[in-house]
């Protein structure tokens, strides 16, 4: 955690009793009993000291019934406005779980949907902090015609100014579908909760028995669902962390991420001449090539629990930021499947939505084989990744450290996709499939009718690996424009991400595509 973080986030915990809206010193340490900062304390801690600016401050709602016209709280359970993170606009609204458990009506709706459309408007991102029992059930229709609202200004808003969500205490029912909808989601291990549906329900309905956690809990979403992209220890790292990713980001889809002061120097990269293992089935840590090519400590892994056999995240590359994509042998061998694609597709995505440079780091023995992901659709969702690639139109550069099998070949990137620039390893095999499988198949009656079918079999195989398994046939067709030795990757990168800072590519005309979702 940062250490500035730290230090204000240890002031705010001890000192801040100033009164809360609609509550006081008693509804603080409420929160503070159950882990959790205040809905301003969090807004103080996220903001550049003194620069937030309060909208709102004084709404009240308008409901009459079930006893509501007794109880009036300024700002009716969100604090909205705008202030700088690193002397950069955001937008901001924090939901008050102390006042009606933070509860969504036709007024806290408004004032979010404002904050929204104020960040459309000009240019910069929007960040949710959400703690709220869901819609004020007293309000009926008018609190779930809110929630639509703010669904449709998340879809008018996508892809034109970076939306951000964290999850600070309870999320559930139609209230999940807003931070879904928006580019990144935090969550705080055992204080937040995502659940369209409940324990209770649950039990009801399934008859299983579930605890909150288990349901939907910050573990649960970091590696099974993948629906967060952060699960955070506590509420002052989650503010951390949005900063570090705000940093990496552009403010709005015209403009330029920011960049870091650089300096040029030597740009060889010694250590990753020793990374790969000479045997091709033996892992090895894609991180650890990343960390040998981008600038020293800038990678900040995105959805770093959720389908490990592939490595997303941002960095920064001579001081401008870059995402980058990467197959990750260590972790089901660097395979294709379900969750990895639909993982790396929506990454891409992102990166082109909001023009940031794409590395793809490729070591794919090819998809995931099985009845579990042919019955669940790795052909559609595998597609995904492959359409994600194909539509971006911001600087493409892929790196073939190893493995290059087959359709995942196609999809991780290539060069008939629209790629750049594609490099390779010596170490690069660019084949149909593995030279033993395809020895099988291609020398089948051959090897059947030698006097010795395994010593055949080990003759074919290394023919067909001495033809195949390298970068030089595809070199020699202008599909890897070079074969580079690992020590120049960095050196080689810089220059073409230099080159290609001005591309231009320009789609058919279409109101849009048709992912295949």
């Amino acid at each position: 955690m940062d250490k500035k973080i730290k230090e204000k986030f240890d002031t705010l915990t001890r000192h801040n009793k100033e009164a809360l809206q609609g509550g006081g010193a008693k509804r603080i340490e409420q929160q503070h009993a159950k882990g959790k900062l205040t809905a301003r304390e969090r807004v103080e801690l996220l903001l550049d000291e003194g620069s937030f600016e309060e909208l709102g401050k004084g709404v009240t709602h308008r409901s009459k019934d079930f006893g509501l016209d007794k109880e009036h709280f300024l700002g009716d359970g969100v604090i909205t406005g705008y202030g700088t993170i690193n002397g950069r606009l955001v937008y901001i609204f924090s939901q008050d779980f102390t006042v009606l458990g933070g509860s969504l009506s036709e007024t806290h709706a408004e004032k979010i949907v404002k904050i929204m459309e104020l960040a459309m408007k000009n240019g910069a991102p929007v960040i949710g902090l959400n703690d709220s029992g869901g819609a004020r059930i007293q309000e009926g229709v008018v609190s779930l015609g809110g929630y639509a609202d703010i669904f449709y200004r998340n879809v008018l808003a996508s892809g034109v100014v970076p939306q951000i969500s964290a999850i600070l205490g309870p999320c559930a029912g139609g209230a999940v579908y807003s931070p879904a909808m928006t580019d990144f989601i935090f969550m705080v291990e055992n204080t937040s909760f995502m659940f369209v549906t409940g324990p209770n329900v649950v039990k009801t309905v399934t008859h299983e028995n579930v605890t909150a956690e288990e349901l939907g809990g910050a573990s649960t979403h970091s590696t099974k669902s993948g629906v967060t992209h952060f699960a955070c220890a506590n509420e002052a790292e989650c503010i951390s962390q949005i900063k570090t990713l705000l940093s990496y980001i552009p403010q709005n889809c015209e403009d330029e991420a920011p960049r870091w002061p650089y300096t040029s120097g030597d740009e060889k990269r010694i250590q990753l001449n020793n990374i790969v293992p000479a045997n091709p089935n033996q892992p090895y840590d894609m991180r650890e090539v990343i960390q040998g090519i981008v600038d020293e400590n800038t990678f900040f892994e995105i959805h770093k629990n959720f389908a490990e056999n592939i490595v997303v995240g941002f960095a920064r590359l001579a001081g401008r930021s870059i995402g980058i994509v990467g197959n990750q042998p260590a972790s089901l061998a660097g395979v294709l499947d379900i969750h990895s694609s639909v993982k790396g597709a929506r990454f891409v995505r992102f990166c082109d939505s909001f023009n940031i440079p794409l590395l793809v780091l490729e070591d794919v023995p090819g998809f995931l084989p099985g009845t579990d992901q042919e019955w669940n659709a790795i052909i559609t969702n595998g597609a995904k990744l492959l359409y994600a690639f194909s539509e971006a139109t911001v600087p493409r550069v892929t790196v073939i450290t190893r493995k290059a099998y087959g359709g995942a070949y196609d999809v991780m990137n290539s060069k008939h996709i629209g790629a750049d620039l594609n490099y390779a390893w010596p170490t690069a095999e660019i084949a149909v499939m593995g030279a033993k499988g395809a020895a099988e198949i291609i020398f089948k009656k051959e090897i059947s009718e030698a006097k010795n079918p395994e010593a055949k079999l080990i003759e074919k195989v290394d023919e067909y690996t001495a033809k195949f398994a390298n970068p030089y046939i595809a070199a020699s067709r202008g599909f890897i424009d070079e074969v580079i030795f690992p020590e120049q990757t960095r050196e080689k990168l810089i220059r073409a991400f230099q080159m290609l800072e001005n591309k231009v590519a320009v789609l058919p005309k279409k109101k849009h595509g048709n992912i295949p979702l």
